[in-house]
């Protein structure tokens, strides 16, 4: 059986340079927008070429250099607008940026949190902008930066789409288990 592809070739908590690309290869570096507004798109596939839809993301990658020096000389913006006028930018992404990159407080919804979320009971949503504003309301704004963390590890360990592992969660007494047989 084929292991999935990851799709995330660079975990935030992965100790790992993200300059530095793809593990074990010695490529190009792109130290900022402007480098990487110029970059090979060809080259750059190359160096991303293992993760999924590499030839999107490497055309939607120097797409999204060219606006950040053309709109923002070079620089990532701290607004949740202009993140969103950035290629390849939604609410997911521009919420991680906030975040992970600017410690400013937003729930970044992923399909683990979105899941998790209805599971507990916590909101009643059928997509992640519905569950970010539920969320939004419902959490405390100082549990903002480390939710998105929390649920992903515990959707990736835990509570997994097919077949949640309820017996040994923890979360477990104060879980509604919407959608568990």
């Amino acid at each position: 059986m084929r292991r999935p592809r990851r799709h995330d070739p660079l975990p935030a908590d992965s100790g790992r340079d993200h300059r530095a690309g793809v593990p074990g290869r010695q490529g190009p570096g792109w130290p900022d927008a402007a480098s990487l507004a110029a970059a090979d798109e060809d080259e750059l596939d190359a160096v991303i070429h293992s993760i999924g839809f590499h030839r999107t993301k490497a055309r939607g990658l120097i797409a999204a250099a060219r606006v950040l020096e053309e709109r923002h000389g070079g620089e990532v913006p701290r607004d949740m607008d202009q993140l969103l006028g950035i290629p390849m930018v939604g609410r997911k992404t521009a919420n991680c940026v906030l975040v992970y990159g600017f410690a400013e407080p937003a729930i970044p919804v992923d399909t683990h949190v979105h899941r998790i979320s209805n599971r507990l009971g916590w909101v009643e949503t059928r997509n992640p902008e519905d569950t970010e504003q539920a969320l939004t309301g419902l959490l405390p704004r100082e549990h903002w930066l480390e939710i998105n963390q929390l649920m992903v590890r515990h959707g990736k360990r835990v509570c997994q789409p097919q077949r949640p592992r309820c017996d040994g969660c923890q979360v477990r007494p104060h879980c509604a288990r919407v959608g568990v047989d």
